[in-house]
């Protein structure tokens, strides 16, 4: 179906940050498959734990026990907020999972308890409550009327957030960085005034890391820059290194599913938790999350020379390697995309006229100088 505005090129293979077409032409991957590719193509650890699990199951289903689900949970509950997991198989898969976690949550105490609030230019997935919670109406409309008990406000905004929290609110779902709104950033004043007022009236506070998550900004997820706790953290996208797995870790506090109340067939599946365990180990070793600090530094650099050299570009923001180059309307980011990818550089769009970077985090400095040289011969013309 026709789902996606795709680029013309078909892609045939990759190594490392680089990714080859049908015609043998090779192109610098900072799309990273939309920061699903952390570890980069064909990493030999993954690609031997994928081949190694597939020769022993491959699936059996969530009515037994399988060892790598059992140490991927105990992997990701351990470096993150604690708690049990759920395994889905993609984003809004997970953020699904979360937002049932917070309704039961908030009937458990009053029946009245159910609103979820969420902020305008958000993006938390495709499927009817996380499309609920996506605050930006051009996803929505096609597909009204969506579920009830849900609103909005402007992200980074205090005085909104306080106008709409009242006891009936079960859970407030944040990105501690908007990806698809434009990579916004949060302040560190909302993020902490969330999880004030979620204390305030007895709501979960649920931090949506899908795309933050797994290292992206220089810590494994993004919330921890800012020294703000959720009670519920969903991740996916990086999380399988390209094999699709999502996850949601939830503290004592939001531990209330019973078995019958949510589940899945696939998810947590024997193969994508093989190559989740190596992804998460490679994590957490510390040099790979030292080098992503290092090169983004290098990056952030060599792109806000181009923020002063430019004035097509408005603004260049973000954390670590989730950068947004917002343009002006003199150049739309769509036509740049494609105008790089003829460059032989891969980047994708969002927001407001964004284009954006998302590579995969074993990039270095040479990488980096390659790739801001060809944004800089687009920017040129």
């Amino acid at each position: 179906m026709h789902t996606y505005k795709r680029f013309p090129i078909t892609i045939k293979h990759g190594k490392g940050a680089r990714v080859w077409d049908e015609d043998g032409r090779c192109y610098l991957d900072f799309a990273a498959g939309i920061a699903v590719n952390v570890l980069g193509h064909n990493h030999p650890k993954l690609v031997n734990a994928i081949k190694s699990q597939a020769e022993r199951t491959i699936h059996v289903s969530n009515l037994y026990w399988t060892e790598p689900q059992i140490t991927l949970a105990k992997l990701l509950s351990t470096h993150s907020i604690g708690g049990k997991v759920f395994f889905a198989n993609s984003g809004t898969e997970a953020n699904e999972a979360a937002l049932k976690i917070a309704r039961k949550f908030g009937r458990s105490q009053d029946e009245n308890k159910y609103r979820v609030i969420s902020a305008h230019n958000s993006f938390h997935g495709r499927t009817y409550g996380a499309l609920t919670a996506t605050g930006q109406p051009k996803y929505q409309k096609p597909f009204e009327p969506l579920l009830e008990g849900f609103d909005y406000i402007e992200y980074n905004n205090v005085e909104s957030l306080e106008s709409k929290m009242s006891p009936d609110v079960c859970a407030v779902i944040l990105e501690p960085i908007q990806g698809e709104g434009g990579i916004v950033p949060a302040r560190r004043e909302f993020l902490e005034a969330a999880r004030r007022l979620c204390d305030k009236y007895d709501a979960l506070l649920i931090f949506d890391e899908v795309q933050t998550g797994m290292g992206r900004t220089g810590k494994l997820f993004a919330h921890q820059h800012y020294d703000v706790t959720p009670d519920i953290l969903t991740v996916a996208k990086g999380l399988g290194g390209g094999v699709p797995i999502g996850a949601v870790v939830a503290n004592e506090r939001a531990d209330v599913l019973e078995p019958g109340d949510h589940g899945s067939t696939f998810g947590g599946n024997p193969l994508a938790c093989a190559a989740g365990i190596v992804v998460l180990e490679e994590l957490t070793s510390g040099a790979l999350l030292r080098r992503v600090q290092e090169v983004s530094h290098h990056l952030w650099e060599r792109l806000k020379e181009l923020e002063e050299t430019y004035e097509t570009v408005v603004e260049v923001r973000g954390a670590g390697l989730m950068v947004g180059m917002e343009l002006n309307e003199s150049f739309n980011a769509l036509e740049f995309a494609t105008r790089a990818l003829e460059n032989g550089l891969l980047v994708t769009v969002s927001g407001k006229n964004t284009v954006r970077l998302l590579p995969p985090l074993i990039i270095d400095e040479t990488d980096v100088d390659e790739a801001v040289e060809i944004l800089e011969k687009v920017l040129r013309g």
